[in-house]
């Protein structure tokens, strides 16, 4: 089963870092710069995962969920694959973000978070990419990243992870606390940070009341204002 796991893992890096090489061609014969990341944090039972999925589609952006994060980061060789990916231009560009990082958090990172940090930051530099969880909207420049928030009343997400898993009331609630309790001390260890802050977000969708199909509507929207600040041609060249 382990080694099953290990080649689809192997694949999906291998298939990835085709995709960026075949399209940093593309990038240098149009000198344009990479598109920014989309990053997803989500309560649980509020949608998030579907709604993300859905938005990439509709935006022609790779996905990358939280579980690939995790794999790729406990994996040393997985993980050195993607972190070669980059030119050298970008590693040092990467690095000299995450090690600021570090420095104004005042962060000792173990050599898992190393990985992890590098492993987001890696993608973030490919760029067109919606990343789901694992503390991306801390790793990545909010300049260069577009940060999402998912919430919704603890009832309706126990009545969504209801439905989602087809369980009882009791059986779904323990699964949302647990959720939240898990991501609540993985953010607090990792980057000493209280991820529900508003402050670190750029939207903050409440999908209690709103369908898929408004909150896809009201992230495009606000994605597009936010490209149109943030990265417009010129602050597209100081990447470069």
């Amino acid at each position: 089963m382990q080694k099953a796991k290990s080649r689809s893992l192997n694949h999906i890096v291998e298939e990835q870092i085709t995709k960026w090489q075949r399209l940093r061609i593309e990038q240098k014969q149009e000198r344009a710069s990479p598109l920014p990341c989309i990053t997803i944090s989500r309560d649980p039972g509020s949608g998030g995962t579907e709604i993300a999925r859905r938005l990439a589609k509709d935006l022609g952006m790779d996905l990358i969920g939280s579980r690939i994060i995790q794999q790729v980061a406990e994996r040393a060789d997985i993980s050195e694959k993607i972190i070669a990916s980059l030119d050298e231009k970008e590693v040092r560009r990467r690095d000299f973000w995450i090690d600021s990082m570090f420095r104004t958090r005042h962060i000792w990172p173990d050599e898992y978070l190393r990985y992890l940090t590098k492993v987001i930051g890696t993608i973030g530099k490919q760029g067109n990419t919606i990343i789901i969880g694992r503390g991306g909207q801390f790793v990545l420049p909010p300049e260069e990243t577009f940060r999402v928030r998912f919430i919704a009343p603890r009832e309706i997400r126990i009545r969504n992870a209801m439905r989602d898993s087809s369980t009882d009331f009791e059986t779904a609630e323990r699964h949302v606390y647990k959720t939240e309790a898990d991501r609540n001390a993985f953010h607090c260890k990792h980057f000493g940070s209280d991820w529900t802050n508003p402050i670190y977000y750029d939207l903050t969708v409440n999908t209690g009341f709103m369908s898929i199909e408004g909150a896809i509507a009201a992230i495009k929207a606000a994605f597009a204002v936010w490209k149109d600040l943030h990265y417009t041609e010129d602050s597209a060249t100081r990447k470069k």
